[in-house]
């Protein structure tokens, strides 16, 4: 027999996080059982650091980062684009959700360079975030400032765009059609 999980927005973490930054604005999310807080881009590394670090939270490890892309979502979001943390804490074996929301300030249709894209790297917390930021920034162009080795994971270093981004065409921009047919006879 299964139970319905109870919502948990009295999450002990959104108690201790609004103790001990009483400045900062935050959201807080749950849905079926997991807990999101929703924090602003600049207050993010901020907000990571202390959720390791404090022994009341003791989120030691970062299990992925992901990037969302929102264009056409069906309700309004505060951002285009969302990165999250996932967060696991193996001695309460508890899971907790960090997003951010950016917006950017140019058109996303090609490889420009957009300020508003970035944040903070969390390598210096996690060591291991190094690859999951790369294929954030590789899909979908969000830069991390302080990266140790911020280039593409999964496409080429000169690929034309990121191709996670729910602006890029379904076909690609011809990439396909650039390359020379390898057959087993020419191999």
């Amino acid at each position: 027999m299964t139970t319905a999980a109870k919502p948990n927005l009295d999450h002990p973490v959104f108690a201790v996080l609004k103790q001990a930054m009483p400045g900062k604005t935050f959201r807080a999310t749950e849905f079926r059982g997991c807990s999101t807080l929703i924090v602003e881009p600049a207050d993010l590394h901020g907000v990571l650091a202390f959720l390791r670090d404090d022994p009341r939270c003791a989120f030691n490890f970062l299990s992925d980062v992901v990037g969302i892309d929102y264009l056409g979502y069906p309700t309004k979001q505060i951002g285009r684009f969302a990165v999250v943390y996932v967060l696991r804490s193996f001695g309460r074996d508890d899971l907790f959700f960090v997003k951010t929301y950016l917006d950017p300030s140019l058109p996303t249709d090609g490889i420009a360079e957009d300020p508003a894209l970035y944040l903070d790297s969390a390598t210096d917390l996690w060591p291991g975030a190094e690859w999951m930021e790369r294929e954030v920034f590789d899909m979908f162009g969000i830069r991390f400032r302080n990266h140790p080795d911020l280039r593409r994971i999964l496409t080429w270093e000169s690929y034309p765009a990121h191709p996670l981004r729910k602006d890029y065409p379904l076909r690609g921009r011809g990439e396909r059609e650039l390359y020379k047919i390898v057959d087993r006879t020419s191999s």
